[in-house]
């Protein structure tokens, strides 16, 4: 049977590895020794719990009142008893009796150590929410501990107890990770489950493109130049617009730093993605004409009724302008927010000015396919079918369920929840792979189109205003 000196010997341990305050943890043992003796006395039981750490020894007394009827024997004792032990005791005196510390049950015991377990989590969790609470949009670090069903699952640093995870949506599918990688991602959100809070990362949310150049330069952690607005398509294009509180600092330079040594730092965490960093104007026109760079362009127009922008660009501009698969005009379009219809000028002299070049962008949502649950291959049909009534109707619905979520879905046996993990790691497995080649075969087909035409431009110059 555990000693009391055995016992603090493993709470000092457990202070040190949790990192609990020890008063934090003797307070949970005085609760805990008092959820043992409310199981062998009663939930009424008073009692008086001495600890002292020099020594190791636990000192239990177990209080009752002397009653002439004893109505509740958790806390009262008749006189008659009472006088056993000491004949002077009167109605109303209260004996103390000694409880040695070994002398509690198995059982007993139990119930303390699962009560300082649960005070310690709910510790943990406290800690966890105060810690990270307000540090959303802030970079985290951490060791790449497993990669399951395409997410990775992250020990964080400063805070392992914490549970914290890079959905596969919020990767960069041209990065590849392996189990004891240490890895950098932005907090995005705290995300309650019934394990406690759970951290949700990102490296593919523009916040962490901004977190990177917070970390590389001084004047964005000062507050004097600020990114106010930011846009990325994770793997080929992020453009920031950014702003200076002091007329004395060029926002732009102070982003680039001396030959673009601070720029190239966050291309580098970013495995080349390029970055183009304009200057914010609170004039939609010239904000507009700002965001289309490195294209140069010759005129634009807004209509602020439709939140619109017409942009008229010479002919040798207007490829670079749209950029691959309209890449350019879309994020200066997300930057602004505005939708801008790109024409070049002599289309602009045929039309007359009126009706716009290109066809409106998809919504975002588009972008990302959408699959239906009952036109997957090798999905079950049953399956299918409990999914579909429980409310989920594509991948996207699916992709990150958890098994305990998953068991909860009326209908979900245990057996249909491994047959269904067992096709989301498979399908998602080859997703990555496939991705990661997709992306890498556009970025080189990307880089020789711009070489071959001469318009490739290097990510740590600034575009001209």
């Amino acid at each position: 049977m555990t000693s009391s000196a055995q016992l603090l010997g493993a709470l000092q341990e457990l202070a040190n590895v949790k990192q609990i305050d020890r008063e934090e943890l003797l307070d949970l043992l005085r609760e805990g020794i008092h959820a043992a003796l409310a199981k062998r006395y009663g939930v009424t039981v008073r009692d008086e719990i001495a600890i002292d750490d020099l020594k190791g020894t636990i000192t239990v007394t177990v209080l009752k009142s002397v009653v002439e009827e004893v109505e509740d024997p958790a806390s009262q004792v008749s006189l008659e008893d009472a006088q056993y032990e000491d004949p002077e005791f009167e109605v109303g005196d209260v004996l103390e009796e000694d409880i040695p510390f070994e002398a509690f049950g198995r059982l007993a015991v139990q119930a303390a150590k699962q009560r300082i377990i649960q005070g310690v989590r709910e510790g943990e969790r406290s800690r966890i929410r105060e810690e990270f609470g307000d540090k959303v949009g802030e970079l985290v670090s951490g060791e790449i501990q497993q990669i399951e069903r395409g997410r990775l699952v992250i020990m964080v640093n400063r805070f392992r107890e914490a549970e914290a995870i890079i959905p596969y949506r919020e990767q960069n599918p041209r990065e590849r990770f392996h189990q004891g990688d240490t890895i950098r991602a932005v907090l995005k959100r705290v995300e309650e489950t019934p394990k406690g809070p759970r951290l949700i990362l990102s490296r593919a949310d523009p916040l962490f493109v901004q977190a990177l150049f917070k970390l590389e330069v001084p004047e964005i952690q000062q507050g004097i130049v600020e990114i106010r607005e930011a846009a990325r398509e994770v793997g080929g294009r992020t453009k920031i617009a950014v702003i200076s509180r002091d007329d004395g600092i060029d926002p732009v330079g102070a982003c680039v730093g001396l030959k673009g040594s601070r720029v190239q730092a966050v291309v580098n965490e970013l495995g080349g993605e390029r970055i183009d960093i304009v200057p914010w104007s609170p004039d939609p026109e010239r904000f507009a004409k700002l965001a289309l760079a490195p294209a140069r362009v010759t005129r634009v127009f807004a209509d602020s009724e439709a939140q619109t922008i017409q942009a008229i660009v010479d002919e040798d501009q207007l490829s670079l302008a749209i950029g691959r698969n309209g890449q350019n005009v879309r994020l200066a379009s997300e930057l602004t927010g505005w939708k801008i219809d790109l024409y070049s000028s002599r289309e602009w002299l045929e039309r007359g000015g009126e009706g716009p070049l290109f066809a409106p962008l998809p919504p975002e949502e588009e972008f990302v396919a959408e699959v239906r649950l009952d036109e997957l291959k090798g999905l079950p049909a049953e399956v299918v079918e409990t999914l579909q009534a429980a409310g989920f109707h594509s991948l996207r619905d699916i992709l990150d369920l958890e098994r305990d979520d998953i068991l909860k879905i009326e209908g979900m046996t245990a057996e249909r929840t491994d047959v269904l993990l067992a096709f989301l790691s498979e399908l998602t497995d080859e997703n990555l792979d496939a991705a990661a080649a997709d992306s890498i075969k556009e970025s080189d087909e990307l880089d020789q189109t711009l070489t071959d035409s001469g318009a490739s431009e290097s990510a740590e110059a600034p575009p001209a205003a």
